[in-house]
């Protein structure tokens, strides 16, 4: 199985980028990531210092997928994330948006939290279920290099819980060789992610990528063993949540033979919302498979 190292560190999903493995459609790999703290908070007495790393969100890749082109997509299907140190990181940095209620004296808040047996210990009194995500996957676009911050067509700092073991993320091509980067993996992350940092930790992931020839796609997907996902992002968040309910209305017509106004209708009352980071209005809509065996 081939192995992409976390280092060096890319805070860029670019296409100018040197390849770190080249792969056939099909074939399975290993992918280090390092944390979005970008390994500056191992204990709690350490600080975040964006003076010296002011990065955030670093991913692993360009991974160069032999035979793709523009107008295909690829489908990453997540087997397994890992923790690569046993532990996870998180900090309460600025509250941002609820400065207006909870003012601007805040702690730094660096806070470790040891993974085992299956939980993460957020306290000796607190110990949260392990539910590992990807916070950032993605591919180049074919114009400008956005950093690993915002998500857009492409993919990027998606922070969706479902970004998980088990589904397969659909992705559009922009390149030739679609240049897929990905990391910014959470032990756990809360809806939202209310302090733009999630339960941040090191991972290994293994992933299989397929290519799905001619298939363009406008934006992400994401399909889970029980549920299909459409993915938008941007302000005002209710705008995502239209454009993204749009396209899961048109994903359902192609694919599922669903008449668009039915799909409509029965949305409104199966329908149901994830958030990604607030603070950038990412949003996945989704439906259960088991409702769209009939689309008449």
């Amino acid at each position: 199985m081939k192995k992409v190292a976390a280092n060096p560190l890319v805070y860029e999903f670019s296409r100018h980028l040197e390849p770190r493995v080249r792969i056939e459609a099909g074939e399975t790999l290993l992918v280090e990531s390092e944390d979005a703290l970008s390994g500056q908070i191992r204990t709690n007495n350490d600080r975040r210092d964006k003076t010296t790393m002011p990065f955030s969100n670093p991913v692993a890749g360009p991974i160069f997928v032999e035979g793709a082109a523009p107008g295909d997509s690829i489908a990453v299907t997540i087997h397994e994330i890992k923790p690569r140190d046993g532990q996870a990181a998180t900090y309460t940095g600025s509250p941002k948006q609820l400065c207006e209620w909870l003012g601007t004296d805040v702690p730094h808040g660096a806070h470790v939290c040891p993974i085992r047996d299956g939980q993460v210990y957020f306290s000796d009194e607190i110990a949260i279920p392990y539910a590992p995500m990807l916070g950032c996957i993605g591919t180049s676009p074919a114009v400008g290099s956005p950093t690993t911050l915002p998500a857009g067509p492409h993919g990027g700092n998606l922070d969706l819980v479902e970004v998980c073991p088990g589904s397969t993320v659909y992705l559009p091509v922009f390149v030739d060789g679609a240049y897929l980067y990905l990391g910014d993996a959470h032990a756990a992350m809360g809806h939202g992610e209310l302090s733009a940092t999630g339960l941040e930790m090191a991972a290994e992931t293994t992933i299989t990528v397929e290519l799905i020839k001619s298939k363009p796609l406008t934006g992400p997907r994401i399909e889970s063993p029980t549920e299909i996902v459409t993915v938008a992002t941007g302000c005002p968040m209710e705008r995502s949540i239209a454009e993204a309910y749009a396209q899961l209305i048109l994903w359902m017509e192609a694919d599922y033979g669903w008449d668009r106004w039915n799909a409509y209708d029965l949305l409104t009352h199966v329908g149901r919302i994830s958030v990604g980071y607030y603070g950038i209005g990412t949003v996945g809509t989704k439906i259960e498979k088991r409702y769209l065996g009939r689309g008449d």
